[in-house]
């Protein structure tokens, strides 16, 4: 690996290179450790939430909390609707936002924590069954918990075996995983993501159609006949770069881009005489309405082009530009 600031010194970069690349290992062998150590509690817990007519509350303490946030965010926009509750804050009140049917997960690398032990048996109290996710089987919270996630650990990523790195990462590809098997027993499909996702670049791309982009009210068109100087003004006013080109019965014979204005011009000194039929591209690429729009965007890829023409039947509905999809975050 070639390294351009030479300011860091040979020592220092070899040195980073190297913790880069030790914790990178160490925290790959612990998950592929863990995919190893799949256990029977880890699919019953997975089934219960399946089957459970209430939330999955997750909560933590510490870093394990951050983990929490994280994971209530994956599994609501995967379709299992969850919860966040601090464990800190929950033995403080917070308590009061479980409901009857909720499922508890509570993850904890040590399950030995104060707040732990102290909001373990108030959960265990109302009746609510608990997942506890930790990575010794002999804590508090192992012994209480109804299905039990035993994330094998090593060894922090850390030297000094303190700093949470590979107990966090374990407890994220956990989460991970049961929301992608909670998923997969839903039939958990693009659309729904995308109904999720609405805002987002990836749910636009499940759902955002030709005709939710297209301004149906610049209509650039000339006709076979039109004279450049009326070209000019459509290409221009549509601030498209292009223009249909129509006969006289309204039908589509062709297109007109600031690309073939440009050519035109290269090979032409006596342009008074030039029509919109002597210029237009024949057999323009056109799109439907109904077109996805990442559909559209991939056309344009493959064509190297940046607009495309978009026609309901035999019926003219404007031109899609590749700015509009840059605009909608499609790309």
């Amino acid at each position: 690996m070639i390294i351009k600031n030479t300011n860091l010194g040979l020592e220092n970069q070899r040195l980073i290179q190297e913790n880069l690349k030790k914790t990178i290992e160490l925290e790959a062998m612990a998950l592929a450790n863990l995919s190893n150590c799949i256990t029977e509690d880890m699919v019953r817990a997975v089934f219960a939430v399946y089957q459970g007519r209430g939330r999955l509350i997750v909560t933590g303490i510490g870093k394990s909390a951050i983990v929490a946030q994280k994971l209530v965010a994956t599994f609501n926009s995967t379709g299992t609707s969850a919860v966040f509750m601090h464990a800190a804050d929950a033995i403080h009140g917070d308590l009061g936002m479980i409901q009857s049917e909720d499922i508890v997960l509570c993850i904890s690398k040590s399950g030995d924590t104060p707040e732990i032990k102290v909001l373990v048996p108030l959960i265990k109290g109302f009746g609510n069954p608990l997942i506890g996710m930790v990575s010794n089987p002999l804590s508090y919270l192992a012994q209480k918990s109804d299905f039990v996630l035993l994330l094998p650990l090593e060894s922090e990523a850390d030297p000094n075996n303190l700093a949470p790195t590979t107990s966090t990462t374990l407890q994220m590809a956990m989460g991970d995983a049961m929301a992608v098997a909670l998923l997969s027993m839903r039939g958990f499909s693009p659309e729904h993501f995308a109904k999720y996702h609405p805002g987002g670049s990836l749910g636009k791309q499940l759902y955002l159609k030709v005709g939710d982009v297209v301004n149906n009210q610049l209509k650039p068109k000339v006709y076979r006949n039109d004279n450049l100087k009326q070209v000019i003004i459509q290409i221009s006013s549509g601030r498209l770069g292009a223009t249909a080109v129509m006969d006289d019965n309204e039908n589509l014979i062709g297109v007109i881009t600031d690309g073939d204005l440009r050519r035109m011009l290269e090979v032409n000194d006596d342009v008074a005489h030039i029509t919109a039929e002597q210029i237009m591209t024949q057999k323009p690429k056109v799109v439907a309405p109904d077109m996805m729009a990442v559909e559209a965007f991939s056309m344009m890829r493959i064509f190297s082009i940046t607009q495309l023409l978009v026609m309901e039947g035999n019926r003219y509905k404007g031109i899609i530009h590749i700015h509009d999809l840059i605009n909608e975050g499609i790309i």
